[in-house]
């Protein structure tokens, strides 16, 4: 079977709802912690309110920290650490961060962002998940990273996921003795010789023996994602030969594409279950599988997973011409994705890629699994401290169209402005939710998402009831619909979830509340895995045989976090709040209660 294979056309799309935005900024509870005349209960360390309004929440929260003066070692971060550290604790700051912002931010750590202290800066700025490029450093590396993220962890205040990228199968060229200059017109051969030490000039080796099977004449060969083109010319039996089409200097292990097609090599290769099994060795929470092609490469990752008792989560990286024309079906065996859109513009046609992220974030919604918007978001941020305005518009874009999260790669690994860069990306996110929350105030309360959808409501609190993958066997679906629908209609502080293994507060996140989800959990591990969900902040209580104990539990803990004040309004659901708490005796319960 050829190695690279045609595009199928884009799927279908459905016309998108265009968002109507007021004026006025939101004075209620909903879509924030709360805004509250009640007195935050005492032990918060501040005699200030610390369930702010909506204007002192902006203040406190949206402004970006300053740029980072480091040197490669991480001590501009940690100074900026260090001064957050002054003005409130790393708590209290992620509370008052989480409040407006619903959608999530992975960050990839690098030399720049390793150390501790770095990292409880980038957590307090507004980190949510910490990616790990399996491509780049060694496991010693990446395990003190873990360590270090966990200890952020244990001081408190903090919900840090871990998310180990795989490398994935990679065409790439040989070394060569020194860089290459090409110019437009320029012959350069590429060769899968292994018998020759001394090539001639402009001539590279390559290292994938296949390459010469699947490249054909006419097709279009990119290098590092199209820094450099090349047209093929001919096919002579270990030699490809090329016309340069767009120049540049060609420098040695450069990654190739193919315009249009996929490389036939696995999906997953010997390197990737190396670093598979480092993952599971240290508890990772999520695995991004690089350059999926189809569905079985996934479901082959997620029976290795089961047979070693492992619970993490499989998101599939969609950036590959295959997986385009398999979206449903990949989609559908994966727990979410992640749009990896730098390899992906190299595939398919760059004009495509929006279209097909948008295509993606629409289907996971559909089956209520999360999806990563990532590459190139904040791309100029790596040298310098502002971003164009153009990646602004797509941070906007990505959150609009319903992504979970949005992701920082090189910004955050490796920039000279790791801190400022998230700043940025947290404050763009906050300010798509502000004028979201205000798209249903005309309608009061009370009023429907048909209602709002009517009257061109912002898309973000409308779930897609229509056309939503259901299950008639599980109750839970409609429940979690209910909830929202009445948490929003009551203004609610919060929608309190209480989930054993994630599954229904993955079910009420979908369903994307106007106020916050607190999902309640039994374990830790659990616990991190809800980090990536839109609009969720997790706690760990114990469960309790009687319901009654288990609320009261949960309800103190709001009050400590000073998440709810007395008098305020909760949402509850859960299918566990039962006597005697097995399956038999499990029932699905939608109560309202008020704080005491």
């Amino acid at each position: 079977m050829a190695a690279f294979t045609g595009l199928a056309p884009i799927l279908s799309r459905r016309p998108r709802v265009t968002s109507t935005v007021t004026a006025a900024a939101s004075t209620g509870s909903a879509g924030a912690w709360g805004v509250s005349s009640h007195p935050t209960p005492a032990g918060r360390g501040s005699s200030t309110c610390n369930r702010r309004s909506a204007a002192a929440r902006w203040t406190a929260v949206s402004t970006p920290p300053a740029p980072s003066t480091s040197t490669g070692n991480g001590v501009g971060v940690a100074a900026a650490a260090a001064e957050t550290a002054q003005a409130s604790t790393l708590e209290d700051d992620a509370w008052l961060r989480t409040g407006s912002r619903q959608s999530k931010i992975v960050c990839t750590i690098g030399p720049k962002t390793s150390d501790v202290e770095s990292i409880a800066a980038l957590a307090a700025a507004g980190m949510n998940v910490a990616r790990l490029n399996m491509s780049h450093g060694t496991h010693e590396w990446h395990a003190m990273v873990i360590a270090n993220v966990r200890e952020v962890n244990a001081r408190g205040g903090v919900n840090i996921g871990l998310l180990l990228d795989t490398k994935g199968p990679e065409v790439r060229s040989g070394d060569l003795k020194a860089p290459i200059e090409v110019e437009r017109g320029q012959t350069f051969t590429w060769t899968v010789r292994r018998d020759q030490t001394d090539l001639p000039p402009f001539t590279t080796d390559v290292s994938y023996d296949d390459f010469v099977k699947d490249v054909h004449v006419g097709d279009t060969l990119l290098v590092d994602g199209g820094m450099c083109s090349f047209l093929v010319t001919a096919v002579d039996g270990p030699d490809v030969h090329t016309e340069c089409i767009d120049g540049g200097t060609l420098t040695s292990r450069r990654h190739l594409n193919v315009r249009g097609k996929s490389a036939s090599l696995p999906a997953i290769t010997d390197k990737d279950w190396e670093d598979i099994r480092f993952g599971i060795e240290q508890g990772v929470d999520f695995y991004a599988l690089s350059f999926v092609k189809h569905e079985d490469d996934v479901a082959e990752l997620k029976a290795y997973m089961r047979d070693a008792g492992v619970e993490a989560l499989i998101l599939s990286k969609i950036e590959s011409a295959d997986a385009v024309g398999r979206l449903p079906q990949i989609l559908a065996a994966s727990d979410g994705a992640m749009v990896a859109r730098g390899d992906l513009g190299a595939e398919i046609p760059v004009e495509d890629v929006p279209l097909v992220q948008d295509e993606i974030v629409r289907l996971n919604r559909l089956l209520r699994k999360p999806t990563i918007v990532a590459t190139h978001m904040l791309e100029s941020m790596i040298a310098y401290p502002t971003p164009t305005r153009a990646e602004v518009t797509d941070i906007t874009e990505a959150v609009k169209q319903g992504a979970d999260a949005t992701m920082l790669s090189g910004e955050t690994a490796n920039g000279a402005y790791p801190l400022h860069a998230l700043g940025v990306m947290n404050t763009v996110a906050e300010a798509v939710f502000a004028p979201a929350n205000d798209a249903l105030a005309p309608f009061g309360a009370g009023a429907g998402a048909a209602t709002a959808a009517a009257a061109g409501a912002s898309p973000l609190f409308l779930p897609p009831l229509e056309d939503a993958v259901r299950d008639a066997s599980d109750g839970r679906v409609d429940l979690a619909f209910a909830a929202s629908t009445l948490a929003t209609r009551l203004d609610a502080t919060a929608l309190v979830v209480f989930t054993r293994v994630g599954n229904y507060a993955r079910l009420v996140s979908s369903t994307r509340p106007r106020c916050p989800i607190i999902a309640l959990c039994p374990d830790v591990a659990l616990m991190r895995r809800l980090s990536l969900l839109w609009g969720i902040s997790a706690f760990v209580i114990d469960f309790s045989d009687d319901p009654e104990v288990t609320i009261s539990r949960a309800m103190d803990l709001l009050r400590r976090r000073g998440l709810a004040a007395s008098k305020d309004t909760l949402v509850i659901c859960s299918d566990m709040l039962v006597a005697g708490g097995g399956d038999a005796d499990a029932v699905n319960t939608l109560q309202v209660r008020r704080m005491q």
